[in-house]
């Protein structure tokens, strides 16, 4: 299988933030902004792989800066690494003050992909190789990241063996 850029799975999507988009503190729902950000990554994960791609979890979104009504929002996201049927897709979160032009990372977020053949089963992907400097940081940072996943996925697994219960209300 051939590798393939981190730049093949560019994607990028640009909204104007509205009243109806707005928290109780006059900023971005940060509600939103994950609808955003699992949209935009699915499309460089789907991008990526050439096929049926399901979110596996979303490791991090870290909020960074508030996000206001005046402002436009423009995420950016591509598969930053890969395992065998996984893949790590970054998202960088810009915010632009439209009346003065001062743009700031708002936000940024990790979520790992699965690839699945026509039987929902996980399927290899292309392995990804970065090219940019901020690509070449997120590649080398990967696997420490990757194994932080799979820690955090072990003690979830775990605390869910714990909490299974068939009663409604507690």
């Amino acid at each position: 299988m051939e590798r393939k850029a981190c730049s093949e799975s560019r994607c990028v999507k640009i909204s104007r933030v509205f009243p109806t988009d707005l928290n109780n503190h006059n900023t971005l729902f940060g509600g939103r902004l994950m609808e955003y950000i699992d949209d935009i990554a699915s499309i460089s994960a789907h991008r990526h792989a050439r096929v049926e791609v399901v979110t596996a979890s979303t490791d991090s979104v870290d909020f960074l800066q508030p996000i206001r009504q005046s402002d436009s929002v423009c995420l950016t996201s591509y598969v930053s690494w890969t395992g065998t049927s996984s893949m790590e897709v970054f998202v960088k979160v810009v915010a632009e003050e439209l009346n003065t032009g001062r743009r700031h990372v708002a936000a940024t977020a990790f979520l790992t992909f699965v690839a699945l053949d026509e039987n929902n089963h996980p399927i290899e992907v292309p392995a990804v190789y970065p090219e940019t400097e901020e690509e070449k940081l997120l590649f080398e940072t990967a696997g420490e990241r990757a194994k932080i996943r799979r820690q955090h996925r072990e003690a979830s697994k775990n605390l869910a063996l714990k909490l299974t219960s068939n009663k409604i209300w507690d």
